[in-house]
């Protein structure tokens, strides 16, 4: 119960934080919207490309929220409003566990400490410190996260403790030298057909995949397959390799819907930060 709580303490940090929104860049429209006959977004529209014809990943997107604890799955509880933005923390602090049938395949000790994790009420999550969250939290994070794209590199900007992530796509390999760890990984990226297949490796060991503190380590390789289905929706099926913690490779895969007419706020997670000194 105390760790539910502190999912729904969270959500609502989250629900203070949105409304911010109207206070910084003014609404300015998206360019180039498909619409309907009757000038609705026509979110179900072909797949804009790229000049060299590849699909193009570029937008805001924020996670759908549908399906079992926001993977996959069908349902409406994260149905967009009638403006295309989503509900505020529709299922995304959830165990990522929950969507898959028999649950994480965790390695004894990766079980255990989870349970630590949440008996301690998350608090040693990054995201409580300002700290870098873990890819899959950027993932599933409420807060949205904006996509560029150019032929040599995807950028993604996540809102969420202001993250930043290159995906480089100009051929070179991941790095094989030893490389100092990092919070979200090395990524390189290349395209299958109309899928985008991105590898990451080089991760900051004792990471947390949920705030239920799912752990991941160094050993950690991850695929990640990013498909933008239509004009209006983005799928990306997540492959956790991670012999450490986990006894087999595991896949859940994650749904956003693209939002129109908005831009990102400026979210300095630490700034006027009050909570640390009540951390028990």
């Amino acid at each position: 119960m105390r760790t539910l709580l502190n999912a729904a303490g969270m959500i609502a940090v989250v629900a203070v934080i949105t409304p911010a929104l109207s206070a910084q860049w003014p609404p300015y429209p998206t360019a180039g919207v498909p619409r309907t006959p009757n000038g609705q977004p026509a979110l179900t529209a072909p797949t804009p490309r790229t000049a060299d014809g590849k699909p193009d990943l570029s937008g805001i997107w924020q996670n759908f929220g549908q399906g079992p604890l926001g993977f996959g799955g069908g349902g409406a509880a994260g149905a967009p409003r009638p403006d295309g933005t989503l509900p505020t923390g529709v299922n995304q602090f959830r165990d990522i566990g929950g969507g898959l049938k028999d649950g994480l395949p965790f390695q004894p000790w990766a079980a255990e400490l989870k349970k630590k994790r949440m008996a301690d009420n998350s608090k040693d999550n990054p995201d409580a410190h300002c700290l870098p969250m873990g890819n899959m939290q950027l993932h599933t994070h409420p807060e949205p996260r904006k996509i560029i794209q150019n032929p040599q590199v995807i950028v993604i900007l996540y809102e969420g403790n202001a993250g930043t992530r290159q995906i480089l796509t100009d051929g070179r390999p991941l790095p094989t030298n030893d490389p100092q760890p990092w919070w979200y990984g090395y990524s390189t990226g290349k395209w299958e057909g109309d899928t985008l297949v991105v590898q990451t490796n080089g991760f900051r060991d004792g990471g947390w995949l949920d705030i239920y503190g799912s752990p991941m380590t160094d050993a950690a390789k991850w695929t990640e397959r990013f498909r933008r289905v239509n004009y209006g929706n983005l799928e990306i099926e997540i492959t956790v390799d991670d012999p450490k913690a986990y006894t087999r490779p595991w896949t859940v895969t994650v749904k956003q819907r693209l939002m129109l007419d908005t831009e990102l706020i400026e979210f300095i997670c630490a700034e006027n930060e009050k909570s640390s000194q009540h951390f028990r």
